[in-house]
């Protein structure tokens, strides 16, 4: 009896032995579990999403710091068109979209006040010539003091006050575009021709045959986009980054796909009210008609220069903050691989492996986000 309370002892213990000894048996991490994690495709599914191997690459990756910005116009390159006095619109010789040179006629307009100051003019004129010929008389009078002073100075005064007139008349006509200088009783013009200011594109016409045209008013808007610049929006964090003379490339914030290259030239020196960034101003390398002034943008300011190992971004996929790749490890089976990324560039991203990834695999450069939820099925991946 002894004897066999020993046995069941002896039993007992070792049972408990056992299950203490599972117990202390360390578990696999999810870590090592990831670095396992397989996913096989059948041909058919390989097919339907065009699944494609290929290799790491040495790229020349470039670090890029990302900026915001809209491209700006100088004022002297934009114009608002008017006119000083009103009229009745008798021509149009531009369309909107057209390009016109300085000084080209746009318009023009009757006005019935521009022939009355055409006639002032012409008048005053001849009326200086008599004063001008008084003058010389009373003056020569004078000299031999035959008349009184107050007579010479009186045709003085009135000589003076004509040849005023004169500046005033012709710097009134000038700006309605009328050269004083070639006027005479048989040329006077009956319309005011509304002239371009700048060179550029013809960007609104306000006005229609026979309308009246109000003095002052907007009747022409002229943008010249050859000096298109970009206003770029740079933090306090990153302004140490940005010099004058630095390369930068930029895109259309609708359409990235299609960039320019400009250069920085200027640097503003100080904050932007209520934000701590200063904007930073780039030329445009190259004539485009494809941007607009207003248009946002997004720039990327090249900083260096990076030979490393890379793979096409769309190969890299994340689940969480994690970052992957796949690799093929048989026919149509795939394991995950979990890897650091570095430097972004061209549709290229360095790819540095945290796990051991086998010799000579390759990689699914097309295909990768398909195998990831394949994976992650029902886990609740991000």
């Amino acid at each position: 009896m002894k004897n066999n309370i020993a046995i069941i002892i002896l039993l007992f213990l070792g049972v408990v032995s056992c299950k203490k000894s599972d117990a202390e048996a360390p578990k696999e991490t999810e870590a090592e579990k990831t670095t396992t994690a397989v996913v096989t495709f059948t041909d058919a599914q390989i097919k339907a999403i065009d699944l494609q191997l290929g290799d790491f690459e040495n790229k020349n990756l470039t670090t890029n710091l990302k900026i915001n910005g809209k491209l700006s116009l100088p004022p002297q390159y934009q114009a608002q068109v008017s006119i000083l006095t009103g009229g009745v619109v008798k021509n149009i010789f531009v369309q909107e979209g057209e390009f016109v040179n300085a000084g080209k006629t746009l318009a023009t307009i009757a006005n019935t006040d521009v022939i009355q100051l055409q006639q002032d003019y012409l008048e005053n004129n001849a009326n200086l010539i008599y004063l001008e010929k008084e003058y010389q008389r009373q003056k020569e009078l004078r000299d031999d003091n035959i008349n009184a002073g107050k007579t010479y100075q009186q045709s003085q005064r009135e000589l003076q006050i004509a040849q005023a007139k004169k500046e005033t008349l012709k710097s009134k006509l000038a700006q309605l575009g009328i050269n004083a200088n070639n006027l005479s009783s048989k040329n006077i013009a009956s319309n005011i021709a509304i002239s371009a200011p700048i060179s550029g594109y013809i960007q609104h016409i306000n006005l229609s045959m026979g309308k009246f045209a109000d003095a002052n008013a907007t009747l022409f808007e002229i943008i010249d986009n050859r000096f298109l610049h970009l206003d770029l929006k740079v933090f306090e964090k990153d302004i140490h980054k940005i010099k004058i003379g630095q390369e930068i490339t930029f895109s259309d914030a609708n359409d990235v796909s299609h960039s320019h290259p400009a250069k920085i030239y200027a640097i503003n020196k100080a904050f932007e009210p209520n934000e701590q960034a200063v904007i930073v101003h780039a030329k445009i390398n190259e004539t485009t008609e494809t941007v607009l002034p207003g248009m946002y943008v997004e720039a990327r300011v090249k900083i260096d220069n990076t030979n490393t190992k890379a793979l096409p971004t769309e190969a890299i996929v994340n689940n969480g903050n994690d970052h992957f790749i796949f690799v093929a490890t048989g026919k149509n089976t795939f394991q995950e691989i979990k890897v650091n990324i570095g430097a972004s560039d061209l549709g290229y991203t360095e790819v540095k492996a945290i796990d051991k990834i086998p010799a000579n695999a390759k990689v699914v450069i097309k295909g990768a986000y398909y195998l990831l939820s394949e994976l992650t099925k029902g886990s609740g991946e991000e």
